[in-house]
């Protein structure tokens, strides 16, 4: 009779162990998931913002143009490690300001216009490339 109690029980037991394992496995599963969607969704972008923001203010010069988040727009005058100070309005107010606080450069610079056009220069070769080709053919037929 307790030979029969125990293999009953036994025999009870197991599917549970079963389903507990399973029912562990997709918890797992779904927080996994839920890590990867926040990753993906929330702190990649916000960690390449963060990266945007850091090279704009390292490559802040004197006589930029810029925008603090408070709004503010002046001219950068001089520039320290952390602070610079911008001029503003028509009476040249100059102003000191933390780095962390300039959100834009309005100044466009003449590297990033040359990266601009290298971008399309490549298609106008090709297109010349190809009419020079079709001029050698026609050339070559006559």
């Amino acid at each position: 009779m307790l030979t029969n109690a125990i293999i009953s029980f036994a025999e009870a037991a197991q599917p549970q162990q079963m389903d507990t394992t399973a029912g562990t496995i997709s918890m797992l599963f779904s927080f996994g998931l839920l890590i990867v969607v926040f990753y993906f969704f929330l702190f990649r972008p916000q960690k390449k913002k963060e990266k945007e923001a850091k090279e704009l203010r390292e490559n802040l010069q004197i006589g930029d143009e810029v925008t603090t988040i408070g709004g503010i727009v002046g001219i950068i005058v001089r520039k320290n490690e952390d602070t610079c100070v911008i001029e503003t309005g028509g009476d040249r107010s100059k102003i000191r300001v933390k780095l962390w606080a300039i959100s834009e450069n309005n100044t466009v610079h003449d590297a990033a216009e040359e990266a601009a056009k290298e971008s399309f220069k490549p298609k106008k070769e090709k297109k010349q490339k190809e009419a020079d080709k079709t001029k050698d053919k026609e050339k070559t037929e006559e």
